[in-house]
């Protein structure tokens, strides 16, 4: 089945998202494969409802659907912030964390609101502040096929935020072993990924497992 999959330079893929940031970060990682982009916003496709229990639920639910909307290959991705003394919150809902009355997201609004939850449970000290990126992938086919991969980074929690480099949680989270937020991080050291490696990211981890499988 992978191949059915298979993409080779100038080929093109639907990205199933209307978030240019994460549109700008997968196009970043496609481009030396000679691989073109085109979002599901930029082709006015409506967002599915994400009513998956799991980040692999919820990837294949947008992925299918540009794939069926477009008629073309897609991939989606479907990825959250899991912070330990949280239970794991606020995970696949991520997102909504960040939500405000008019719809619309602002993740200051997420930041603080994570903060805020690990001050109630008394998570104060580096040690109790540990939390972790993870990312699923999922590439589909008109016709209903799918191949999944997964990616996961550990890090903790920071206060205040650093950076604005990046989108979502980035300022919030520094990865471990490392002394600087992902909202610090240029876009080269945050994806780090080279053929052969599993790269820095919780989405380069994944992606590099996909292009392993699925670009010549």
């Amino acid at each position: 089945m992978n191949e059915k999959f298979k993409l080779k330079r100038g080929d093109k893929l639907v990205l199933a998202t209307h978030n240019k940031g994460k549109l700008k970060e997968f196009s970043d990682l496609f481009a030396p494969f000679g691989l073109e982009l085109i979002s599901a916003g930029q082709l006015d496709l409506p967002e599915p409802v994400e009513d998956g229990v799991s980040f692999r639920q919820n990837a294949a639910i947008k992925a299918h659907a540009s794939a069926k909307g477009a008629n073309m290959i897609a991939l989606a991705d479907d990825s959250g912030l899991c912070v330990d003394a949280l239970n794991g919150d606020p995970g696949i809902y991520t997102a909504d964390w960040a939500q405000k009355p008019d719809g619309s997201r602002d993740f200051t609004i997420g930041m603080k609101k994570v903060e805020d939850e690990l001050q109630k449970v008394g998570a104060i000290n580096k040690e109790q502040r540990g939390a972790s990126f993870n990312a699923t992938l999922c590439l589909a086919l008109p016709t209903g096929e799918e191949l999944f991969f997964e990616g996961k980074i550990a890090g903790e929690m920071i206060w205040p935020p650093r950076g604005d480099i990046g989108f979502g949680f980035d300022p919030s989270f520094m990865p471990q072993g490392y002394d600087v937020s992902f909202g610090q991080m240029s876009s080269e050291v945050k994806h780090s990924y080279k053929k052969g490696q599993k790269g820095l990211s919780h989405r380069a981890r994944a992606f590099a497992k996909l292009v392993e499988v699925v670009c010549e």
